[in-house]
């Protein structure tokens, strides 16, 4: 809604008035379409001519009532504060509070806090090795990194740090947690947690290293079924990503009957790694988009034609440390109906944070948009549903006696197809791969699955020929 200010007849003194009057209210200079505008409205003042004023709209106009309310704050806390607290000081942390009072992921990031950034997505960084954010006022561990001294020690994705060595963390920002939890590798950081199921808080000592994150591990956890471990999205993980599945097929000798993609306790990272990762293996079709109130943050990534597993059978494990990058790979190959997505719902952190910078020292790290799916599914607070539940279990065997078969038998009739050279050997390889299943329940429920879908792809090709 726009107000018109009556029309005026100006006279040669009121118009010098007047325009000292609108040089120094900016309001309702910006109010005007172009900055010519303005110029052409003093003009017409001192020239004695009838001006139009459009005031600005006051329901989109700065509230005086809570501006007043902030100086009176700064004058207050100026004045009686314990100790005496410098200006900028003060200004700094408004903005810090203005940031994360928005979402635990909107903050402003000083330049220690940006070169930490930075180095975090280039995949080299010091400290313990944990994706963190923010619940309740406490520290709540994402996920932990692969290979790390967080992960070693013992912390789990879920935990909440209550304290860090003998400092509650209770009113402390993200950011300054962050801050105590890094420091010169070889130092030990002790971690209060509580966990769900305990009783009572678990202390975790943590020797703080260089952190050196491998975002693409592979093996082959059984002849002709390949495993990919994607630990997080760096810069640079989807050209990795797409030369670690070329080599897994080198390696066979052949395209591979199955694969798994772990992404489990993933806590995310780079945005266009994610699309890179799922463009190497979709043909065509959307991989993400995202919505938000301007339009940069408006944004549609597709895929290229090329899948570099040829329609090979494809597992996705997720679980509740599985955020952001990882919910989009995810999302985008279960929509497409590329990949059986398997293992417990994800963390559901669907928001795409921009860094905008100040000047050449600060920037604001703010929440700009929100990630869908292609097929419009909202990441946000809800995560990726898996196709097929499977949640962690450990199994024991339950009749480990030795039996005996027909061939067994001193003296048996020896069958067609029985083959007694190697019998050794290839019971060791069979015994090795099934521990490497064994001590992870929901990656051998992805290989089962695989496994019978080879079967039926294999008899219905029988079946058409």
């Amino acid at each position: 809604m726009k107000r018109v200010r009556s029309t005026l007849q100006a006279l040669p003194l009121r118009s010098a008035i007047l325009a000292a009057c609108f040089m120094s209210l900016p309001g309702i200079a910006l109010a005007q379409e172009d900055p010519s505008d303005n110029t052409q409205l003093l003009e017409g003042i001192q020239n004695g001519e009838r001006v139009e004023i459009t005031l600005p709209d006051p329901e989109k106009q700065l509230p005086l009532d809570d501006l007043r309310k902030f100086t009176e704050v700064f004058s207050r806390i100026k004045a009686a504060y314990v100790e005496e607290v410098d200006d900028r000081q003060l200004l700094e942390s408004a903005i810090k509070g203005m940031l994360s009072d928005l979402d635990p992921h909107s903050t402003y990031l000083a330049p220690k806090d940006y070169e930490e950034l930075e180095e975090s997505t280039s995949g080299e960084f010091g400290g313990l090795g944990i994706e963190v954010g923010m619940e309740n006022g406490f520290i709540k561990v994402i996920a932990p990194i692969d290979d790390t001294p967080a992960q070693k020690a013992g912390v789990q994705s879920g935990d909440l740090i209550i304290k860090l060595d003998e400092k509650p963390v209770k009113g402390m920002s993200l950011e300054e947690s962050v801050q105590l939890m890094r420091g010169k590798p070889g130092t030990v950081l002790t971690l209060t947690i509580m966990r769900e199921g305990e009783n009572a808080p678990v202390e975790l000592d943590v020797e703080r290293a260089v952190i050196k994150v491998t975002s693409v591990k592979t093996r082959m956890i059984e002849d002709g079924y390949g495993y990919v471990r994607l630990t997080q999205f760096q810069a640079e993980t989807g050209g990795q990503f797409t030369k670690a599945l070329k080599q897994l097929k080198k390696d066979h000798g052949s395209d591979l009957d199955g694969l798994v993609i772990d992404l489990r306790n993933n806590p995310g990272g780079v945005l266009q790694a994610a699309v890179a990762t799922a463009d190497a293996l979709l043909d065509e079709g959307l991989i993400v988009y995202t919505e938000g109130r301007i339009q940069s943050s408006r944004l549609r990534f597709s895929a290229k034609d090329g899948d570099v597993m040829a329609g090979t059978p494809i597992v996705v494990l997720i679980n509740g440390g599985s955020a952001s990058a990882s919910e989009i790979l995810a999302g985008a190959l279960q929509d497409h109906k590329r990949a059986v997505i398997m293992g417990t719902q994800s963390f559901g952190k669907g928001s795409v944070q921009t860094v905008i910078p100040l000047d050449e020292t600060h920037a604001i790290k703010m929440t700009t948009a929100r990630y869908y799916t292609p097929d419009g599914r909202s990441i946000q607070a809800t995560g990726i549903k898996p196709d097929i539940e499977v949640k962690p279990a450990e199994l024991k065997e339950l009749d480990s006696r030795p039996f005996f078969t027909e061939a067994d038998l001193s003296g048996h009739l020896i069958g067609q197809d029985e083959k007694t050279e190697g019998k050794d050997k290839q019971a060791k390889t069979d015994g090795q791969n099934a521990s490497l299943a064994e001590r992870d329940y929901q990656l051998r429920s992805a290989l089962n699955l695989l496994k019978g879908l080879h079967i039926l792809n294999r008899k219905g090709a029988d079946t058409t020929q």
